[in-house]
């Protein structure tokens, strides 16, 4: 009999926008090596309101959702309330289906689940692995969510250290969170393991610039395309970028193109619609069915973090945007992995955070070098074949499961 492994996450499949995606494709990525099972909530994210079953077996994993309430996330009363019913609804299940020394794999997010995974697996004796795709409390005060002395980041502060130390094993997306790990663990012996997520190498490939669909639809072939596709949240730094776009609002060659959604989304609208800004197109969320197309809709991508989120998180975007053939503009602190990455394999430019003037000056390098552009962009396809592929990053959770097996 294969070992049984059950994933908790808030959001999953029919989702597919961010962790809902990548826990999908992570769960039945290991069904070829374990009996999965996946506990999660009904969808809130990209599929909300769809109908599904309560129970299915979806690509080899056995899948069962929970009921809670499915509220517009949006709105943030209404997410608290999404979060807790659904974590205790998710909690009570896994107490009754979970067994001594299964293998829970259990992802952080702005909610209590990962919590309540935890104390399901100690009640039930079963080992439990962390998947940290945020650093809480710490990307709550880098976004000004939360004041650092306030008394309820304390409380996050100390929980999620009693959290860290209490696991099997944790698992972190770059070098820069391995070490905001590390720092809540203090002595505590929990092996840290940096898996990053991947890039879909089979559906995301480089396309010619002058045939793309999208770009003809709005008329921007013949522009110089700066383009930010995904959240468009608080930690993405979207002041910066609009006021680098304000000055350049007169170099009618360049034109910004943000395809996504997030709380930011409405105050881009209305900043393009006060100050008249000509120079740059905010479209909605795209199927990821559409990233091959999209993702190739630019001459360069740009990913931005706040200052102070290094180490709380990591933008998955980077590794579709390298797949595609596209050098990266990295907004970010030095120290973070998104910049790291991109200065390792010379796949674009480092600009800081709240330098727009800088990241101005990088746009203006990239536009007078299609050559360099062009050998940026063939770099970061091969790397993320290399190193980022889903055979390999799925791999190594196989490693990790395999050995908590033998503890």
């Amino acid at each position: 009999m294969r070992n049984k492994v059950w994933v908790i996450s808030e959001v999953y499949y029919p989702d597919e926008q961010g962790t809902a995606y990548y826990m999908t494709k992570l769960a039945e990525g290991l069904a070829q090596y374990f009996d999965v099972n996946v506990l999660c909530g009904y969808p809130t994210v990209t599929a909300r309101g769809k109908a599904v079953p309560k129970k299915e077996i979806h690509n080899g994993v056995q899948v069962e959702r929970c009921r809670g309430t499915t509220f517009n996330k949006d709105f943030f009363v209404l997410r608290l309330v999404n979060l807790f019913t659904n974590g205790f609804s998710v909690f009570f299940k896994a107490l009754l289906k979970i067994k001594n020394r299964d293998i829970v794999l259990v992802v952080t997010g702005p909610h209590i689940l990962h919590f309540l995974g935890k104390l399901a697996c100690y009640i039930r004796s079963a080992k439990c692995i962390l998947r940290v795709d945020d650093v809480y409390p710490e990307a709550l005060i880098a976004t000004g969510v939360l004041n650092e002395k306030s008394l309820v980041a304390r409380i996050l502060f100390y929980m999620n250290q009693v959290l860290y130390r209490s696991m099997n094993q944790i698992v972190v997306l770059g070098r820069d969170m391995k070490q905001l790990a590390i720092n809540k663990l203090n002595s505590s012996k929990v092996d840290v393991t940096i898996i990053p997520n991947w890039a879909d190498i089979d559906q995301v490939y480089p396309q010619s610039k002058k045939n793309n669909l999208l770009l003809k639809e709005l008329g921007l072939i013949e522009k110089f395309v700066v383009q930010c596709a995904g959240n468009m949240g608080r930690a993405q730094g979207i002041e910066n970028m609009f006021d680098a776009i304000e000055l350049l609002r007169n170099e009618k060659n360049i034109h910004f193109l943000f395809i996504g959604g997030g709380i930011k989304r409405d105050w881009m609208q209305n900043e393009v619609k006060r100050k008249g800004l000509t120079n740059v197109t905010i479209l909605d969320q795209r199927s990821r069915s559409d990233q091959r197309n999209f993702l190739n809709a630019c001459d360069i991508a740009m990913a931005s973090l706040l200052p102070r989120m290094t180490g709380a998180g990591v933008p998955s975007r980077m590794y579709n945007v390298m797949a595609a053939g596209k050098p990266i503009i990295a907004v970010a602190g030095s120290d973070s992995e998104l910049p790291m990455v991109v200065k390792e394999e010379q796949v674009g430019w480092i600009v800081p955070p709240d330098e727009p003037d800088k990241l101005v000056q990088a746009i203006h390098e990239a536009l007078s070098s299609p050559a360099r552009l062009l050998k940026m962009g063939e770099r970061a396809r091969l790397v993320v074949e290399k190193k980022y592929c889903p055979y390999k990053v799925i791999n190594e959770y196989r490693n990790v499961i395999n050995t908590l097996n033998k503890i």
